[in-house]
């Protein structure tokens, strides 16, 4: 049976390394496990920035973010980018999303569009090209938006009740705490497990489904969780014990004078500081794998329904993360920098075409980049690839056993221009960035603003302590490195208004359109 259906789906801030299939030795993953089982798992998978928008731009386009530009959570889409979404309305399809994108409208571009506020193309370039059931980024109030409705309804009686329930927790005596604090995501939130967001984002996704029946859908399933705030109901929140969880990966070096000074401008930011405490670790840590164990169990509620509808049949399905969590590791908080506990995220490809079935169950350790889901969605629904824009690659004839030869590199990139780190440095307002290149054996980072290159050894230091840009015995290591990084960013596809058809055929045509430019 051809594939008809996309479900696309994406957790927010999900390491890698916190799924049972991928290795933990205590978080409960069953749903996610069995989804591995029914395709394939792609043990080393990176995005191609360790922030959220960048990131999911290139998730949305298949472009690096050198590409599309938008290179932080504050710097929009242009409207001049084609996505997803385009590509699938371009051939008579609608891209659903439900839950979070983090994109931002490219105010700019609108206006010199003139754009009226009326007009459904504004709405969809607002968006993306997505087409929203719900969209709910929740990283702050939103106390007009269809979730807050909806929780007022349910008897949440606030003008806000995403601060006053779904992130607020509750102590045994009944005292109300804000899940701002870390410190008080010990205790349960103030709403009810059935009313979160990661059940209303599922609640919705299924009655998306059923609605279609057998009509053809795309939909991107995406949670906000586990992202911060680290606040999860009950049973979630005490589910597991610190001691349950990952051991710390730090080392003294990396906060010695010899470190690189970006590195230690962003442990002196204050998310940084409160990760140093034993007893925010031993806080956080549970409840973050708390809260992905409550995803995997609704994400179970899906594979159910997918069950029940007959849709493991058509369905084309993708589990994957935006980026990582520092959780204190390398003495950080949060994420941005270039560590694979940041940029090496989840990556599990169910394909249901038969030429897939003697690669089901199995993990490939093929480097796999975010912006290959792209292609692999137009690959799987027979749609043009759109080379002249998308520099991904189609992950299907990897999971249908195909001879190709396959990339032996990833790239990923930061722009630290709006971090309080830039100011630290004494750095100006400007463009702050940083490129990384990463094979099996070396990750080498180029920072500009002066400032020295990273690299690791991932073979003899696979937890990326030992910083090797300044030692005289890796220069070569360093220069075949930075030949590389250049030569990729040389490739990039920066000519995207005309297609490669139409550039064969303009290829030496100028005599054709009259032109007889230079006869004797």
């Amino acid at each position: 049976m051809a594939i008809k259906n996309v479900l696309f789906i994406m957790s927010d801030q999900l390491r890698w390394d916190h799924l049972a299939c991928a290795g933990h030795p205590h978080i409960q993953t069953p749903n996610i496990d069995a989804l591995a089982k029914r395709g394939v798992r792609f043990a080393n998978s990176f995005v191609q920035s360790g922030i959220c928008g960048p990131s999911r731009m290139s998730y949305y386009t298949g472009r690096y973010v050198s590409s599309h530009g938008a290179t932080h959570n504050r710097v929009p889409l242009s409207v001049g980018e084609v996505t997803l979404g385009w590509h699938l309305r371009n051939s008579g399809r609608d891209l659903t999303l439900c839950g979070k994108t983090h994109v931002m409208p490219d105010r700019h571009g609108i206006n010199r569009l003139q754009l009226d506020g009326a007009d459904e193309l504004k709405v969809l370039v607002e968006e993306g090209w997505f087409r929203p059931i719900d969209r709910y980024d929740g990283h702050h109030a939103e106390p007009n938006g269809a979730y807050a409705q909806w929780l007022r309804s349910k008897g949440y009686d606030s003008r806000d009740p995403w601060s006053d329930y779904v992130i607020s927790t509750v102590d045994p005596e009944g005292g109300v705490h804000s899940g701002w604090k870390m410190r008080n995501v010990k205790w349960p939130a103030r709403v009810a497990e059935e009313h979160s967001e990661t059940a209303y984002t599922t609640d919705l996704a299924i009655d998306f489904m059923r609605a279609k029946g057998d009509d053809p859908w795309v939909m991107h399933l995406s949670y906000v969780k586990p992202h911060w705030p680290y606040v999860a109901p009950a049973p979630y929140h005490n589910m597991y014990t610190p001691e349950q969880c990952l051991p710390l990966q730090r080392a003294a070096e990396e906060r010695s004078d010899a470190a690189h000074p970006v590195m230690r401008a962003f442990q002196d930011e204050e998310v940084a500081e409160s990760f140093r405490s034993q007893e925010c670790q031993d806080t956080v840590k549970p409840v973050y794998q708390g809260l992905i164990t409550q995803l995997d169990t609704h994400l179970g509620r899906v594979f159910a329904e997918m069950e029940a509808l007959g849709r493991w049949q058509d369905t084309l399905v993708i589990f994957t993360a935006d980026h990582g969590d520092y959780l204190g590791d390398h003495w950080l908080g949060e994420k941005e920098l270039f560590h694979d506990c940041i940029q090496r995220v989840p990556f599990i490809l169910y394909d249901p075409d038969a030429a897939a079935d003697a690669t089901r169950g199995s993990t490939d350790t093929r480097l796999v980049e975010a912006i290959d889901v792209v292609p692999t969605i137009l690959d799987a629904l027979a749609q043009d690839p759109a080379r002249h824009v998308v520099e991904g690659r189609s992950l299907l004839p990897l999971t249908r056993g195909e001879g190709v030869e396959w990339r032996d590199a990833a790239f990923s990139e930061l722009d630290w221009t709006f971090k309080g780190a830039r100011r630290r440095l004494g750095q100006p307002t400007g463009h702050h960035h940083a490129w990384m290149v990463r094979t099996e054996r070396w990750k080498y980072v180029h920072w500009s603003s002066g400032f020295r290159p990273q690299l690791f050894d991932l073979q003899a230091d696979p937890q990326e302590f030992h910083d090797l840009g300044a030692d005289p015995a890796h220069t070569a290591v360093r220069d075949e490195l930075r030949e590389r990084l250049l030569a990729w960013f040389t490739g990039l596809k920066r000519r995207t208004t005309v297609e490669w058809q139409e550039i064969e055929l303009r290829t030496d045509s100028y005599k054709k359109a009259g032109v007889f430019l230079g006869e004797w």
